[in-house]
Protein backbone atom coordinates (compact mmCIF):
# COMPACT_ATOMS: atom_id res chain seq x y z
CA UNK A 1 0.00 0.00 0.00
CA UNK A 2 1.26 3.56 -0.85
CA UNK A 3 2.36 5.76 1.69
CA UNK A 4 -0.19 8.28 2.97
CA UNK A 5 0.92 12.33 3.20
CA UNK A 6 -1.40 15.07 5.32
CA UNK A 7 0.02 18.39 3.15
CA UNK A 8 -0.86 21.24 5.75
CA UNK A 9 -1.12 24.86 3.70
CA UNK A 10 -0.83 28.09 5.75
CA UNK A 11 -1.09 31.67 4.37
CA UNK A 12 -2.48 32.80 0.82
CA UNK A 13 -3.45 31.86 -1.83
CA UNK A 14 0.20 31.53 -3.41
CA UNK A 15 1.15 28.86 -0.88
CA UNK A 16 -2.03 26.98 -2.19
CA UNK A 17 -0.66 27.11 -5.28
CA UNK A 18 2.56 25.56 -4.14
CA UNK A 19 0.87 23.04 -2.07
CA UNK A 20 -1.47 21.94 -5.05
CA UNK A 21 1.86 21.96 -6.80
CA UNK A 22 3.60 19.65 -4.10
CA UNK A 23 0.15 17.40 -3.76
CA UNK A 24 0.63 16.76 -7.47
CA UNK A 25 4.17 15.62 -7.41
CA UNK A 26 3.46 13.46 -5.04
CA UNK A 27 0.86 11.92 -6.50
CA UNK A 28 2.32 11.35 -9.61
CA UNK A 29 5.52 9.64 -7.62
CA UNK A 30 2.69 6.91 -5.77
CA UNK A 31 2.13 8.75 -2.63
CA UNK A 32 -1.50 8.55 -1.02
CA UNK A 33 -2.92 12.53 -0.24
CA UNK A 34 -5.24 12.36 2.29
CA UNK A 35 -5.77 15.44 4.64
CA UNK A 36 -8.53 13.78 6.86
CA UNK A 37 -6.02 10.32 8.37
CA UNK A 38 -5.55 10.44 11.36
CA UNK A 39 -2.31 8.28 10.96
CA UNK A 40 -0.52 10.22 8.03
CA UNK A 41 2.64 8.46 7.06
CA UNK A 42 4.31 11.99 6.36
CA UNK A 43 2.98 15.38 7.77
CA UNK A 44 4.13 18.41 5.28
CA UNK A 45 3.61 21.07 6.42
CA UNK A 46 4.16 24.45 3.89
CA UNK A 47 4.77 27.35 6.04
CA UNK A 48 3.69 31.32 5.59
CA UNK A 49 6.69 33.37 7.23
CA UNK A 50 5.37 36.94 6.33
CA UNK A 51 4.13 38.61 9.57
CA UNK A 52 4.88 37.13 13.26
CA UNK A 53 1.46 36.12 13.48
CA UNK A 54 1.91 34.01 11.03
CA UNK A 55 5.05 32.60 12.06
CA UNK A 56 2.91 31.72 15.81
CA UNK A 57 0.32 29.89 13.87
CA UNK A 58 2.75 27.79 12.25
CA UNK A 59 4.95 27.15 15.16
CA UNK A 60 1.26 26.00 16.89
CA UNK A 61 0.55 23.92 13.90
CA UNK A 62 4.33 21.91 13.53
CA UNK A 63 4.03 21.14 16.99
CA UNK A 64 0.74 19.59 16.55
CA UNK A 65 2.58 17.65 14.36
CA UNK A 66 5.37 16.45 16.29
CA UNK A 67 2.88 15.35 18.95
CA UNK A 68 1.39 12.82 16.51
CA UNK A 69 4.99 12.06 15.77
CA UNK A 70 5.21 11.21 20.05
CA UNK A 71 2.53 9.40 19.61
CA UNK A 72 3.58 7.22 16.59
CA UNK A 73 0.82 8.41 14.72
CA UNK A 74 3.14 9.39 12.11
CA UNK A 75 6.62 8.82 11.01
CA UNK A 76 7.70 11.77 9.15
CA UNK A 77 7.45 15.48 9.91
CA UNK A 78 8.78 17.68 7.01
CA UNK A 79 8.45 21.98 7.23
CA UNK A 80 8.70 23.62 3.97
CA UNK A 81 8.20 27.18 2.72
CA UNK A 82 8.68 30.74 3.55
CA UNK A 83 8.98 30.65 7.17
CA UNK A 84 12.06 27.92 6.68
CA UNK A 85 13.50 29.76 4.11
CA UNK A 86 14.10 32.73 6.45
CA UNK A 87 14.03 31.00 9.95
CA UNK A 88 15.53 27.92 8.92
CA UNK A 89 18.65 28.00 11.33
CA UNK A 90 16.79 28.95 14.22
CA UNK A 91 14.06 26.91 13.54
CA UNK A 92 16.18 24.07 13.77
CA UNK A 93 17.83 24.47 16.57
CA UNK A 94 14.23 24.99 18.58
CA UNK A 95 12.38 21.57 16.78
CA UNK A 96 15.55 19.40 16.57
CA UNK A 97 12.68 16.68 16.32
CA UNK A 98 11.40 17.95 12.64
CA UNK A 99 12.56 15.50 9.58
CA UNK A 100 13.07 17.81 6.87
CA UNK A 101 13.19 21.57 6.27
CA UNK A 102 12.90 22.71 3.12
CA UNK A 103 13.21 26.64 1.59
CA UNK A 104 11.10 27.89 -1.34
CA UNK A 105 10.89 27.06 -4.75
CA UNK A 106 11.08 23.48 -4.53
CA UNK A 107 7.90 21.94 -5.13
CA UNK A 108 8.75 19.77 -8.43
CA UNK A 109 11.54 18.12 -6.28
CA UNK A 110 9.23 16.99 -3.37
CA UNK A 111 8.73 13.64 -4.25
CA UNK A 112 12.48 13.31 -4.36
CA UNK A 113 12.37 15.23 -0.88
CA UNK A 114 9.67 12.82 0.99
CA UNK A 115 11.71 9.76 -0.34
CA UNK A 116 14.96 10.89 1.08
CA UNK A 117 13.31 11.92 4.23
CA UNK A 118 11.53 8.38 5.00
CA UNK A 119 14.94 6.33 4.28
CA UNK A 120 17.18 9.06 6.30
CA UNK A 121 18.39 9.30 9.87
CA UNK A 122 19.14 13.26 10.71
CA UNK A 123 17.21 15.51 9.57
CA UNK A 124 17.65 17.04 6.31
CA UNK A 125 17.68 20.43 5.07
CA UNK A 126 17.05 21.65 1.63
CA UNK A 127 17.27 25.62 2.02
CA UNK A 128 19.16 27.40 -0.88
CA UNK A 129 19.11 30.55 -2.48
CA UNK A 130 15.50 31.40 -3.60
CA UNK A 131 15.29 30.37 -6.87
CA UNK A 132 12.51 29.42 -7.84
CA UNK A 133 11.60 25.86 -10.35
CA UNK A 134 7.97 26.09 -12.06
CA UNK A 135 6.59 22.54 -11.58
CA UNK A 136 4.90 20.73 -14.91
CA UNK A 137 1.35 22.41 -15.84
CA UNK A 138 0.13 18.87 -15.38
CA UNK A 139 1.25 17.57 -12.08
CA UNK A 140 -0.96 20.11 -9.80
CA UNK A 141 -3.63 18.91 -7.71
CA UNK A 142 -6.65 20.94 -7.32
CA UNK A 143 -7.58 21.41 -3.54
CA UNK A 144 -10.38 23.85 -3.75
CA UNK A 145 -13.80 23.52 -5.59
CA UNK A 146 -13.07 23.15 -9.36
CA UNK A 147 -15.08 26.29 -10.96
CA UNK A 148 -12.27 28.83 -9.22
CA UNK A 149 -8.73 28.98 -9.45
CA UNK A 150 -5.73 30.73 -8.78
CA UNK A 151 -2.99 31.18 -11.39
CA UNK A 152 0.33 32.19 -10.15
CA UNK A 153 2.10 34.49 -13.02
CA UNK A 154 5.06 35.22 -11.28
CA UNK A 155 7.31 34.84 -8.21
CA UNK A 156 9.15 36.90 -5.65
CA UNK A 157 9.58 40.72 -5.60
CA UNK A 158 11.96 43.60 -6.63
CA UNK A 159 10.57 46.22 -4.28
CA UNK A 160 12.51 47.13 -1.55
CA UNK A 161 9.38 48.26 1.26
CA UNK A 162 10.66 48.89 4.38
CA UNK A 163 7.98 47.17 6.21
CA UNK A 164 7.98 43.66 3.90
CA UNK A 165 9.96 40.38 4.57
CA UNK A 166 9.00 39.08 1.18
CA UNK A 167 11.69 39.50 -1.17
CA UNK A 168 14.32 38.02 1.23
CA UNK A 169 12.61 35.23 1.31
CA UNK A 170 10.94 34.79 -1.74
CA UNK A 171 14.07 36.46 -4.05
CA UNK A 172 13.85 38.66 -7.23
CA UNK A 173 10.13 38.46 -9.29
CA UNK A 174 10.85 35.93 -11.42
CA UNK A 175 7.99 35.63 -14.24
CA UNK A 176 6.83 32.32 -15.86
CA UNK A 177 6.67 32.65 -19.13
CA UNK A 178 3.61 33.55 -21.11
CA UNK A 179 3.11 30.18 -23.42
CA UNK A 180 3.74 28.22 -19.77
CA UNK A 181 1.15 30.50 -18.11
CA UNK A 182 -1.57 29.75 -21.21
CA UNK A 183 -0.75 25.85 -21.04
CA UNK A 184 -1.71 26.11 -16.93
CA UNK A 185 -5.24 28.09 -17.79
CA UNK A 186 -6.09 25.73 -20.20
CA UNK A 187 -5.38 22.63 -18.03
CA UNK A 188 -7.11 24.71 -15.13
CA UNK A 189 -10.35 25.26 -17.71
CA UNK A 190 -10.14 21.52 -19.01
CA UNK A 191 -10.38 20.42 -15.03
CA UNK A 192 -13.44 22.50 -14.21
CA UNK A 193 -12.45 26.31 -13.94
CA UNK A 194 -14.32 28.87 -15.02
CA UNK A 195 -12.81 31.92 -12.95
CA UNK A 196 -8.77 32.21 -13.11
CA UNK A 197 -7.27 34.28 -10.54
CA UNK A 198 -4.17 36.04 -11.18
CA UNK A 199 -1.87 36.10 -8.51
CA UNK A 200 1.91 37.08 -7.66
CA UNK A 201 3.54 39.48 -5.44
CA UNK A 202 2.94 41.98 -7.91
CA UNK A 203 0.85 41.03 -11.03
CA UNK A 204 1.69 44.08 -13.05
CA UNK A 205 5.07 43.41 -13.27
CA UNK A 206 4.57 40.29 -15.24
CA UNK A 207 6.70 39.93 -17.85
CA UNK A 208 9.48 42.73 -17.39
CA UNK A 209 12.56 40.21 -16.21
CA UNK A 210 11.78 37.78 -19.50
CA UNK A 211 10.38 40.53 -22.15
CA UNK A 212 11.79 43.93 -20.90
CA UNK A 213 7.97 45.26 -20.65
CA UNK A 214 5.07 44.28 -18.61
CA UNK A 215 2.93 42.25 -20.19
CA UNK A 216 0.01 41.68 -18.12
CA UNK A 217 -1.98 43.35 -20.85
CA UNK A 218 -0.70 41.35 -23.15
CA UNK A 219 -1.71 37.82 -21.06
CA UNK A 220 -4.98 39.19 -20.50
CA UNK A 221 -5.50 39.29 -24.03
CA UNK A 222 -4.51 36.00 -24.91
CA UNK A 223 -6.42 34.69 -21.27
CA UNK A 224 -9.67 36.39 -23.12
CA UNK A 225 -9.47 34.17 -25.89
CA UNK A 226 -9.56 31.09 -24.21
CA UNK A 227 -12.95 29.01 -24.18
CA UNK A 228 -14.10 28.16 -21.26
CA UNK A 229 -12.97 31.62 -19.14
CA UNK A 230 -15.67 33.80 -17.96
CA UNK A 231 -13.84 35.74 -15.56
CA UNK A 232 -10.34 36.78 -15.21
CA UNK A 233 -9.79 38.75 -12.11
CA UNK A 234 -6.02 40.51 -11.20
CA UNK A 235 -4.75 40.60 -7.70
CA UNK A 236 -2.09 42.27 -6.18
CA UNK A 237 -1.66 45.01 -8.74
CA UNK A 238 1.24 47.82 -7.77
CA UNK A 239 -0.07 51.13 -8.01
CA UNK A 240 2.29 52.86 -10.38
CA UNK A 241 2.25 50.20 -12.67
CA UNK A 242 -1.48 50.79 -13.69
CA UNK A 243 -0.78 52.00 -16.80
CA UNK A 244 -3.64 53.68 -19.57
CA UNK A 245 -2.73 50.54 -21.43
CA UNK A 246 -3.84 48.05 -18.51
CA UNK A 247 -6.96 50.36 -17.64
CA UNK A 248 -8.22 50.39 -21.25
CA UNK A 249 -7.27 46.80 -21.40
CA UNK A 250 -9.48 45.72 -19.14
CA UNK A 251 -12.30 47.89 -19.73
CA UNK A 252 -12.10 46.52 -23.61
CA UNK A 253 -12.17 42.79 -22.67
CA UNK A 254 -15.47 41.16 -21.84
CA UNK A 255 -14.09 38.40 -19.86
CA UNK A 256 -12.06 40.81 -17.12
CA UNK A 257 -14.00 40.87 -14.39
CA UNK A 258 -14.34 44.78 -13.84
CA UNK A 259 -12.43 44.21 -10.47
CA UNK A 260 -8.93 45.49 -8.97
CA UNK A 261 -7.09 44.29 -6.03
CA UNK A 262 -4.51 47.16 -5.57
CA UNK A 263 -2.86 47.12 -1.84
CA UNK A 264 -2.21 50.96 -1.27
CA UNK A 265 -0.67 50.38 2.29
CA UNK A 266 -1.49 53.97 3.14
CA UNK A 267 -2.22 57.67 2.03
CA UNK A 268 -0.22 59.71 3.89
CA UNK A 269 2.77 61.61 1.48
CA UNK A 270 5.41 61.08 4.49
CA UNK A 271 4.33 57.30 5.81
CA UNK A 272 4.18 56.39 1.59
CA UNK A 273 7.52 57.59 1.86
CA UNK A 274 8.85 56.19 4.90
CA UNK A 275 7.36 52.66 3.76
CA UNK A 276 9.61 53.16 0.00
CA UNK A 277 6.03 53.22 -2.15
CA UNK A 278 4.95 55.49 -4.61
CA UNK A 279 2.75 57.94 -5.01
CA UNK A 280 0.66 59.64 -2.62
CA UNK A 281 -3.04 60.22 -1.81
CA UNK A 282 -3.82 62.44 -5.01
CA UNK A 283 -2.09 60.63 -7.14
CA UNK A 284 -4.22 57.49 -5.93
CA UNK A 285 -7.49 59.24 -6.55
CA UNK A 286 -6.39 60.06 -10.03
CA UNK A 287 -5.88 56.61 -10.55
CA UNK A 288 -9.36 55.72 -9.15
CA UNK A 289 -10.82 58.17 -11.26
CA UNK A 290 -9.55 57.01 -14.29
CA UNK A 291 -10.30 53.24 -13.65
CA UNK A 292 -13.99 54.53 -12.51
CA UNK A 293 -14.40 56.52 -15.70
CA UNK A 294 -13.47 53.11 -18.25
CA UNK A 295 -15.09 50.98 -16.19
CA UNK A 296 -18.52 52.46 -13.89
CA UNK A 297 -18.86 49.08 -12.60
CA UNK A 298 -15.77 48.25 -10.79
CA UNK A 299 -15.08 47.33 -7.60
CA UNK A 300 -11.43 48.21 -6.05
CA UNK A 301 -10.27 46.46 -3.22
CA UNK A 302 -7.40 47.97 -1.24
CA UNK A 303 -5.24 47.18 2.42
CA UNK A 304 -3.69 49.34 4.34
CA UNK A 305 -1.35 49.40 7.61
CA UNK A 306 -1.81 50.95 10.25
CA UNK A 307 0.75 52.11 13.53
CA UNK A 308 3.81 52.44 10.70
CA UNK A 309 6.21 54.17 12.76
CA UNK A 310 6.29 57.91 12.44
CA UNK A 311 2.45 57.99 11.87
CA UNK A 312 0.67 60.10 14.11
CA UNK A 313 -3.13 61.34 14.64
CA UNK A 314 -2.99 63.87 11.63
CA UNK A 315 -1.16 60.85 9.22
CA UNK A 316 -4.02 58.44 10.52
CA UNK A 317 -6.74 61.06 9.77
CA UNK A 318 -5.34 62.22 6.56
CA UNK A 319 -5.49 57.77 5.39
CA UNK A 320 -9.58 58.77 6.52
CA UNK A 321 -9.50 61.89 4.86
CA UNK A 322 -8.54 59.88 1.36
CA UNK A 323 -10.87 56.88 2.26
CA UNK A 324 -13.82 59.38 2.38
CA UNK A 325 -12.86 60.78 -1.09
CA UNK A 326 -11.66 57.25 -2.58
CA UNK A 327 -15.23 55.64 -1.44
CA UNK A 328 -13.77 52.10 -2.04
CA UNK A 329 -15.69 49.52 -2.72
CA UNK A 330 -13.72 46.53 -0.19
CA UNK A 331 -11.17 47.36 2.12
CA UNK A 332 -9.20 45.28 4.80
CA UNK A 333 -6.25 46.35 7.05
CA UNK A 334 -3.24 44.76 8.73
CA UNK A 335 -1.71 46.57 12.13
CA UNK A 336 1.92 47.61 11.46
CA UNK A 337 4.27 44.08 13.13
CA UNK A 338 7.82 44.78 13.87
CA UNK A 339 9.56 42.49 11.52
CA UNK A 340 12.93 41.75 12.16
CA UNK A 341 14.97 42.28 9.49
CA UNK A 342 13.16 45.26 7.81
CA UNK A 343 14.42 48.77 7.77
CA UNK A 344 11.24 49.96 9.46
CA UNK A 345 11.92 47.72 12.46
CA UNK A 346 14.95 50.10 13.14
CA UNK A 347 12.96 53.74 12.59
CA UNK A 348 12.34 55.73 15.06
CA UNK A 349 8.69 56.51 16.49
CA UNK A 350 7.31 53.29 16.49
CA UNK A 351 3.47 53.48 17.82
CA UNK A 352 2.67 51.89 21.00
CA UNK A 353 0.09 48.16 20.33
CA UNK A 354 -2.51 49.84 22.25
CA UNK A 355 -2.83 52.89 19.88
CA UNK A 356 -2.48 50.68 16.65
CA UNK A 357 -5.09 48.20 17.54
CA UNK A 358 -7.39 51.62 18.14
CA UNK A 359 -6.61 53.45 14.67
CA UNK A 360 -7.09 49.68 13.15
CA UNK A 361 -10.53 49.46 14.55
CA UNK A 362 -11.45 53.59 14.17
CA UNK A 363 -10.62 52.39 10.27
CA UNK A 364 -12.74 49.58 10.27
CA UNK A 365 -15.19 51.12 11.56
CA UNK A 366 -15.20 54.33 8.98
CA UNK A 367 -15.04 52.19 6.22
CA UNK A 368 -18.11 50.39 6.90
CA UNK A 369 -21.11 53.11 6.16
CA UNK A 370 -18.94 53.59 3.02
CA UNK A 371 -18.81 50.17 1.57
CA UNK A 372 -22.16 49.95 2.80
CA UNK A 373 -23.42 52.87 0.06
CA UNK A 374 -20.95 50.87 -2.21
CA UNK A 375 -23.30 48.02 -2.02
CA UNK A 376 -26.95 49.69 -1.93
CA UNK A 377 -25.74 51.12 -5.29
CA UNK A 378 -26.51 47.16 -7.12
CA UNK A 379 -30.33 47.45 -5.04
CA UNK A 380 -32.55 47.40 -8.00
CA UNK A 381 -29.79 46.45 -10.63
CA UNK A 382 -28.69 42.99 -12.24
CA UNK A 383 -25.57 41.04 -11.59
CA UNK A 384 -24.44 38.10 -12.93
CA UNK A 385 -23.38 35.34 -9.76
CA UNK A 386 -21.31 32.36 -9.76
CA UNK A 387 -23.25 30.12 -7.24
CA UNK A 388 -20.71 28.19 -5.18
CA UNK A 389 -23.22 25.92 -2.52
CA UNK A 390 -25.97 26.64 -0.16
CA UNK A 391 -27.08 28.30 3.16
CA UNK A 392 -27.73 25.23 5.48
CA UNK A 393 -31.65 24.98 5.24
CA UNK A 394 -31.58 25.28 1.68
CA UNK A 395 -33.33 28.37 1.61
CA UNK A 396 -30.54 30.54 -0.42
CA UNK A 397 -27.79 29.75 -3.01
CA UNK A 398 -25.12 31.70 -1.99
CA UNK A 399 -21.87 32.53 -4.95
CA UNK A 400 -20.25 35.35 -6.02
CA UNK A 401 -20.62 38.41 -8.48
CA UNK A 402 -17.56 40.09 -10.00
CA UNK A 403 -17.08 42.78 -6.77
CA UNK A 404 -16.08 39.50 -4.57
CA UNK A 405 -13.21 37.89 -4.91
CA UNK A 406 -12.57 34.33 -3.59
CA UNK A 407 -11.78 34.21 0.52
CA UNK A 408 -11.75 37.51 0.84
CA UNK A 409 -14.44 39.72 0.06
CA UNK A 410 -18.41 39.55 0.28
CA UNK A 411 -21.37 37.29 -1.35
CA UNK A 412 -24.91 37.65 -2.86
CA UNK A 413 -27.61 35.50 -1.14
CA UNK A 414 -30.03 34.26 -3.78
CA UNK A 415 -33.48 33.36 -3.25
CA UNK A 416 -35.42 30.84 -5.81
CA UNK A 417 -32.16 29.15 -7.27
CA UNK A 418 -31.92 25.38 -8.09
CA UNK A 419 -28.47 25.40 -10.06
CA UNK A 420 -25.97 23.24 -9.31
CA UNK A 421 -22.62 25.04 -7.74
CA UNK A 422 -20.30 26.37 -10.67
CA UNK A 423 -23.16 27.84 -11.94
CA UNK A 424 -23.93 31.60 -13.08
CA UNK A 425 -27.02 32.82 -12.89
CA UNK A 426 -28.53 36.35 -13.53
CA UNK A 427 -29.48 37.97 -10.03
CA UNK A 428 -31.61 41.07 -9.28
CA UNK A 429 -30.41 42.45 -6.10
CA UNK A 430 -32.61 43.21 -3.45
CA UNK A 431 -31.25 44.01 -0.29
CA UNK A 432 -27.94 44.92 0.74
CA UNK A 433 -25.20 45.05 3.95
CA UNK A 434 -22.14 46.44 4.61
CA UNK A 435 -20.29 43.17 3.31
CA UNK A 436 -23.05 41.24 1.40
CA UNK A 437 -25.98 41.45 -0.95
CA UNK A 438 -29.40 39.39 -1.65
CA UNK A 439 -31.08 39.08 -4.58
CA UNK A 440 -33.98 37.02 -6.44
CA UNK A 441 -32.74 34.60 -9.48
CA UNK A 442 -34.15 36.08 -13.27
CA UNK A 443 -35.98 33.31 -14.69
Amino acid sequence: MSATVRLITLGCAKNEVDSEEIAGVLQRAGYQLDPHTDTPDVVIINTCGFLEAAQREGMQVIREALQLKRQGKTQRVIVAGCMVQRLGDSLKQLLPEVDAWVGVGQMARFAEIVDSTRLARQPLVDIQPPHHRWADVSSRLRSRAPWTAYLKVSEGCDHKCTFCTIPSFRGRHVSKPIERVLEEAHWLVQHGAKEINLIAQDTTQYGYDLYKKCMLPTLLHALNEIEGIEWIRIHYAYPSRITDELIETMALLPKVAKYLDVPLQHADAKILRAMCRPGDGTSYLNMIAKLRAAMPEIAIRTTFIVGFPGEGEEEFQNLLRFMQAAQLDRVGAFIYSREKGTPSAQMPHQVPFRVKRERFDRLMRFQQPISLARNQQFVGKTLRVLIEGYSDDGTYAIGRSHRDAPDVDGLVYVRNCTVQPGTFVEVQITKADVYDLWGEVLR
